[in-house]
């Protein structure tokens, strides 16, 4: 099938909103395969990563008229992702201690939930990054990342302190508004150890 994956996500949100089922069919050649690998990685099984990404897409169609205009795309289907990703953890770690107390052991560890949250916190906050207009991306990764002054900033990319400051508020109030309190703590912690 030849869709049109130039479409933006803005537009497809307007499609899926209004019911239109071709929509659901480019999120899908859109973000099919990205879904898939990011289920696989923690997974590890196949079977269970088809699931997962056929329940994100009815998960999609059953919700596509409470779906946000000005929502991401991307970041929605990635969270749903997540969320089943831990069900099915907290579902074998069940199993696993049901396991235990019939001795036959349990396989399942017990930071993996930790870890894939780690991981999640890391791609949302470097999703919404992307989001920033180029030159408020720039300053505020050079401000949390790679942890330079405002002075330094400044004089690098040849700036007034001022505006320096007012980019890392707006992009920071950008972050506020799409990731809750102590998410956002932790994101931008998370931030500083990307390499």
């Amino acid at each position: 099938m030849d869709l049109n994956r130039n479409i933006s996500d803005d537009e497809l949100i307007e499609k899926l909103r209004k019911g239109d089922l071709e929509a659901i069919d480019i999120v899908f050649e859109k973000y099919g395969n990205r879904l898939f690998g990011f289920a696989m990685k923690y997974l590890k099984s196949k079977e269970e990563a088809e699931s997962l990404v056929q329940d994100v897409f009815l998960t999609i169609w059953e919700n596509h008229k409470k779906l946000k205009k000005d929502s991401s795309l991307k970041s929605y289907l990635f969270t749903i992702s997540y969320h089943n990703i831990c069900k099915i953890f907290r579902k074998r770690q069940l199993q696993g201690k049901l396991r235990v107390e019939i001795g036959l052991g349990s396989d399942v560890s017990v930071d993996t939930e930790e870890q894939i949250d780690y991981d999640f916190t890391l791609e949302q906050i470097e999703n919404l990054i992307e989001q920033l207009p180029p030159k408020q991306k720039i300053i505020f990764l050079k401000s949390r990342k790679e942890g330079k002054s405002t002075r330094e900033i400044a004089k690098e990319l040849h700036l007034a302190p001022g505006t320096v400051d007012n980019n890392i508020s707006a992009a920071l109030k950008f972050l506020r508004k799409h990731v809750s309190g102590d998410n956002l703590a932790r994101s931008l912690f998370c931030l500083t150890l990307i390499r």
